[in-house]
């Protein structure tokens, strides 16, 4: 029978538990997929632990996978039997259950994968590099006229947006948490790097600005450097909040935006830039483009199996891995 990772309570690592598990076959607009290779992503934790909860218990965790189509169900024309692809739920409001060898599911957010774009690096980049994608583009979209601060810069979506931004002339400064990442960074689209245990995040900000603070921050943590990313911002700047690792942002007073000089805040859901099968395709065309052309480069910095899932996890909370994570079956 086939492996998964199923969680049959909400709680810590340990709750991970590696099973066998039964396997429908594909239904109406289904494919029975097998996976090569599966991105992790913070968004795990929160599905394990309860933050983002799933419709039903025991339930297969995990967003994002790449893999080979093994079998059509009925009602199928995007896709073939043999076909690489990949395939990405982001955050909560969408299926979940990539952690596992096997699965039957719908095939129309499918996206098939160029020869050149491998099994690993598509599992380890199309959550990441879809958020990234629709964060620069949409949410602020960046110009040579940018200086943008990027919290977790040496993870995944932090450094696809660093060097991303730096293709279209934007000045990148970066927030890591130790020194290794830091120099991990620098080679990935900063220009600048704070040490968030070095000092006030937004005071070494607007010191690298000439006293005027950044145009845009890049928030994936929460709760930690909210604070922090308001008061780095020069006046009508913009907080892009697409996450909250560190935790829910507090209840706050939107008329402190004005005391602060007129500022912005938009959050950067996944769902809402990925309603539809076009523009899935399209986004990922843009992120398959800038990738083949070198000037976003995918490091896969830690590899796991599936059934060291709870390891994996442990990483990911400890705040030591950096870059790209995936397990493979």
């Amino acid at each position: 029978m086939p492996k998964a990772v199923r969680v049959h309570d909400y709680g810590g690592p340990e709750v991970l538990r590696y099973e066998d598990i039964d396997v429908a076959d594909p239904g109406f607009g289904e494919i029975l997929l097998r996976h090569t290779a599966i991105g992790l992503n913070y968004a795990d934790i929160h599905t394990r632990n309860g933050r983002y909860p799933l419709p039903h218990l025991p339930h297969v965790i995990g967003g994002e996978g790449c893999g080979v189509v093994e079998a059509l169900g009925h009602g199928i024309s995007n896709v073939e039997v043999g076909d690489r692809v990949a395939y990405s739920s982001g955050g909560h409001a969408l299926p979940r259950g990539s952690y596992c060898e096997k699965r039957t599911m719908k095939a129309d957010r499918l996206i098939k994968l160029p020869d050149n774009i491998t099994d690993e690096t598509a599992a380890a980049m199309i959550t990441k590099g879809l958020t990234a994608q629709y964060l620069i583009h949409d949410s602020h979209p960046v110009t040579e006229k940018d200086v943008i601060l990027v919290h977790s810069a040496a993870g995944g979506v932090g450094m696809i947006i660093s060097q991303w931004a730096q293709t279209f002339g934007a000045h990148v400064i970066g927030v890591v948490s130790s020194e290794e990442k830091a120099a991990f960074a620098a080679k990935h689209g900063c220009h600048n790097v704070i040490i968030s245990k070095s000092g006030d995040i937004a005071a070494q900000a607007k010191t690298l600005t000439g006293g005027e603070g950044v145009t845009a921050v890049f928030d994936a943590v929460g709760a930690d450097t909210f604070e922090a990313s308001l008061a780095a911002l020069r006046p009508l700047g913009r907080l892009v909040a697409y996450g909250s690792s560190s935790g829910p942002v507090p209840p706050f007073d939107i008329f402190r935006l004005n005391e602060m000089g007129a500022l912005s805040i938009t959050a950067g859901a996944f769902y809402w830039h990925m309603r539809t099968a076009d523009e899935i395709k399209a986004r990922a065309a843009k992120l398959f483009e800038i990738v083949a052309s070198g000037a976003v480069k995918i490091e896969i910095n830690q590899k796991f199996t599936l059934s060291e899932a709870s390891v994996a996890h442990r990483a990911m909370e400890s705040r030591s891995t950096f870059g790209m994570t995936i397990m493979t079956p």
